[in-house]
Parts: C-alpha cells; structure tokens; sequence
C-alpha cells in the first residue's frame, strides 16, 4: 500500500482567507498541532512577502521537529535567498518555488515566451539547490497549461534538480478526469519522473478539490497539498481531513494511506476555526457539527441497531469525544497543568499563572467546565499583539421600550483610564460606538459571529469581528460566559492589531 505524503499550507495558502491574519502565537500553536497530526511538511509562509512572515517561518522552523519546513518562493533569487535566511535553522527544510506556465499567465501576467519560462524556472530551482536539498517546484496554473509544454517544463526542472514537482489547479477549473490524465501523461513520458515526488494541489472553485486530489493520487501523485478545513483563496483549498478519511475509509479502492494521526483531526479542526474565525459549517463532511449526527427516525433506528447501517466512520476515529467535567473550582494547579499538557499545551510559568487565574475565574461563573472550555480559555490570551487597549469595566442599560446605551472604560497600555458612553439601535451596536470613541478610532465593521463553545446557559461564548480601516483588515475574538463582553472584547482585539499594525503608539485624546 502507498503511503501518501500531507503537505499542509494552512499558514499559507490558507491565511490568504479575506480577513484572516494569524499572530506569530497563533501561527505557532497552529504549526504544533499540525507536526501533531503528523503532517509531512507544513508550508509555514511566504518569507519574502513580509518581515513578519519571515519571523512567523524562522519560529516555527525553531521549534518544529518532526515535520518539514517549508517556504513559498517566487522563481527570483531575492526570495530563494529570504527563504533561506528563514529557513537555515531548521531541522528539516524545503524550498517551495513557482512560476506560471499557462497561455493565459504566460501573455497577461509574466510577458514572457515558453522558453523564458522554462529558463527562469531551471534557474530557480539551480540557485535553490545551492541552499536546499528538498526544493519543489509548482507549475501555477498547470490544470489549464498545454500538456506537451507542460511536460517540457517538468522535464527541464527535474533536470535542473527539482525533488518535488507540483502541478497545482489553480483556479479549481479542471476535472477529475482532466486531472488525472495530466499525472498519467507525467508519469509515462518525463525522464526520472519515477525519483520525484508528483504532488497535486486543487481549489475549490467549482466543488471539485478533493474529488480532483483524489483522482491525481489513483494517477500516481505521491504528495497531497491542502489546508484544514479546506479555507483558503477564494472558495478554498482541497480539505486535507476529507482526503485522509477518504483513503483510510477506502482503502480498498485507492490502496494508498497517510501518516495522520487521524484521531487529532477534530482537535486540529476547531483548532483552526477557532483562530482563524473561519466556522465549520454544521454539514461540512469529517468536521462538521452535523456530520455524525442523525435525526431521521428510520436512520436512528437503524444506528441503534448496528451503528454501521448509517455511519462509515466512527467518531472517535477522527478524535470527537464527549465533554465530561474534567476540573472545577476545588482543582489545584498542579491538575490544571496536567490537563493543559493531555490537551497538548506546554506553557512558560508566566502563561500558566494567567491561565490558572482565568480558569479560577470562569469556575466562578460557570458550574461545568470542559476540555472545550479550557482550550478557548488558553487560546484566547496566546497572542503577541500588544493589548494597546484593555477592557475594565462595561456598563449597559437596555430595554425594549428604551434606548440602548453602553458605557466602558478602557486602560491603555502607557496606565491611562479611558471612559466613554454612546447609544446606539442595539446593545453591540452602542459598545461598539463607545469603544470607537474611547479609542478614537474609525473602523468598518465588517462581520461579526457568535459561537457556543460548549452547551448549557452557562456554556462560553466566543464573539468573532472582523474590521476594515483603509486596506488593513483584521480580526479579533473574545470569550466570556456574557456574549456582550465578549463582544466588546473581540472589537478591542480588533482594534489593538489595527494599532500594532500601523505600528503606532497610543496616545490619549482629551
């Protein structure tokens, strides 16, 4: 059985989602859970693109161990030699170059011939090769290039010393059939095509990223690129989770396995939305909320008789568990670092301190609390974002037959206390004006979302806004067991990264 390699570009690919932008923390409790999961190689970035991307690569290269490293490059040296730069410390690291190579790239976006193409390419991956032994090279919009050029392309790069060719569909234009062909014909007529890893990498565009990824390994490809949860550019990327499951439940057909620990999949799921503020939808297959439920009468009858009757996969396979009271008020911190280590966190003294606090905090507010809850409470405060403002205090008065009025009090970080009160049509609508002018900030509220983390009138809630100021979009989360705090709560973790952003200092208007 052939043994398919995962390459993850979550942190890549899948922050170019419209509003997601990962903290450095944020970034690095993504990349854990991943080695984790045990993916292959985790594309951490795109090191030229940023001084903080490059940083975010050259962490996580630090401190990840046991999965490949890796970091996008265009077919320039400036970028190979910022990936390297980025890179250099790694345990186990990889070049990801890419040039485009269809008709419609070629004459619109490079102005170049076929054959500069093809010599800017080769000499990409020569110069990479000088830094990398691993060096993939991604033929863009290879789905909607001619096939005998792209053929040629591919032999002029594994000539030139490329380990992984990636032919990637862009655009999510191509077929499953369509797909497939492409890596029959690769494998049948490239010179040493049978030393390189042939890697597939699909969108979503028209439905059919998994449905193609799964076709371009029945072909041959030996590599698997995508994202959890399937978020990405556009509609997305190939879910990584689906195609694992796919192969494991069906095995039988596509006579191929992954290294997947897949019992971290629902972990590394709510993981994922939970930073990016991208939600699951309750249909999405593996992860989704609806997946392993069943409401038809003749479906649950079935189940309680023989469960495989309706579910192919059981639940546990991809680590869903029930939530069982794990600590309360009595637990000590001696069992509540316990428990953070099982659920895979290793903090500093510092954070652990925090974290015990806001434990003890919210066990005087809620009577049951979770794994769930323990890893909202954890994850909510891992951020390098320097909190400009902090929320002291929220006052609100409300009524149907009044008019809503909110008034905060918020410290900066050089010790100031800022007070300011505004009505507004709602509850959030007037926090969120008094916070506007306590912070004298103008912002575009461009989406907000409220997310039960567990059940019960006492269960967390966790508030995601995402807001525009010129061209910066950011997003912000908060948590609390009152939903208007932690409203209030996500629109200053907004506002504080617009700031940290800009790279400014506060300053306090009288």
């Amino acid at each position: 059985m052939r043994t398919i390699e995962i390459f993850d570009t979550t942190l890549r690919d899948g922050e170019q989602s419209p509003g997601v932008n990962l903290s450095l923390h944020e970034k690095m409790e993504i990349a854990l859970q991943l080695e984790r999961l045990g993916v292959n190689r985790i594309e951490a970035g795109f090191a030229a693109a940023s001084p903080g991307d490059l940083q975010s690569i050259q962490e996580i290269a630090r401190r990840v161990k046991n999965s490949t490293i890796v970091s996008l490059s265009r077919s320039v040296q400036s970028d190979i030699d910022k990936a390297w730069e980025a890179l250099k410390n790694a345990e186990s690291a990889c070049l990801h170059v890419f040039l485009a190579t269809s008709p419609i790239h070629r004459k619109h976006k490079l102005a170049m011939t076929k054959e500069q193409v093809i010599e800017n390419a080769v000499a990409a991956v020569k110069y990479g090769k000088k830094y990398f032994d691993l060096v993939e090279f991604s033929c863009e919009d290879g789905s909607r290039t001619e096939l005998p050029y792209l053929m040629e392309v591919v032999q002029a790069v594994v000539d030139a010393g490329a380990r992984i060719v990636n032919i990637p569909d862009t655009v999510g234009y191509t077929t499953p059939k369509e797909y497939g062909h492409i890596f029959r014909e690769l494998r049948e007529h490239v010179r040493g095509i049978e030393d390189v890893k042939l890697s597939c990498h699909c969108h979503d565009d028209l439905g059919m990223a998994v449905a193609n990824t799964l076709a371009a390994i029945e072909a041959g490809a030996t590599q698997v690129e995508g994202t959890i949860n399937g978020i990405g550019e556009r509609a997305g990327n190939a879910s990584l989770e689906e195609v694992a499951m796919a192969l494991d439940t069906r095995k039988d057909v596509y006579q191929a396995q992954t290294r997947l620990k897949l019992d971290e999949i629902a972990r590394t799921s709510k993981l994922v939305s939970r930073l990016t503020g991208m939600m699951v939808p309750g249909n999405k297959a593996i992860v989704g909320a609806n997946a392993f439920a069943h409401e038809s009468g003749i479906h649950q009858d079935g189940v309680l008789k023989e469960v495989t009757t309706y579910e192919i996969i059981r639940p546990e396979r991809v680590g869903f568990k029930s939530n069982k009271l794990v600590l309360g008020k009595l637990s000590g911190r001696h069992a509540f670092k316990d428990k953070l280590t099982e659920l895979g966190y290793q903090l500093e003294q510092e954070e652990l301190n925090n974290a015990f606090k806001r434990f003890k905090d919210l066990c005087d507010k809620k009577k049951d609390v979770t794994d769930d809850d323990i890893i909202a409470l954890v994850d909510s405060k891992l951020n390098d974002i320097p909190e400009m403002y902090r929320l002291e205090n929220l006052q609100l008065s409300y009524g149907n037959n009044s008019i809503p009025t909110a008034s905060v009090r918020v410290q900066t970080s050089r010790g100031d206390v800022l007070e300011e009160a505004a009505c507004g049509n709602g509850s959030v609508d007037s926090i969120y004006k008094a916070l506007d002018r306590v912070t004298n900030e103008e912002v575009e509220l461009e989406d907000y979302k409220i997310v039960s983390i567990t059940h019960g009138r006492d269960a967390l809630g966790e508030v995601y806004v995402r807001l525009k100021q010129g061209s910066l979009i950011v997003q912000g989360r908060g948590i609390s067991t009152d939903v208007l705090e932690a409203s209030a709560k996500a629109y200053l973790s907004a506002i504080n990264k617009i700031v940290a952003l800009r790279g400014d200092t506060v300053e306090v208007v009288v």
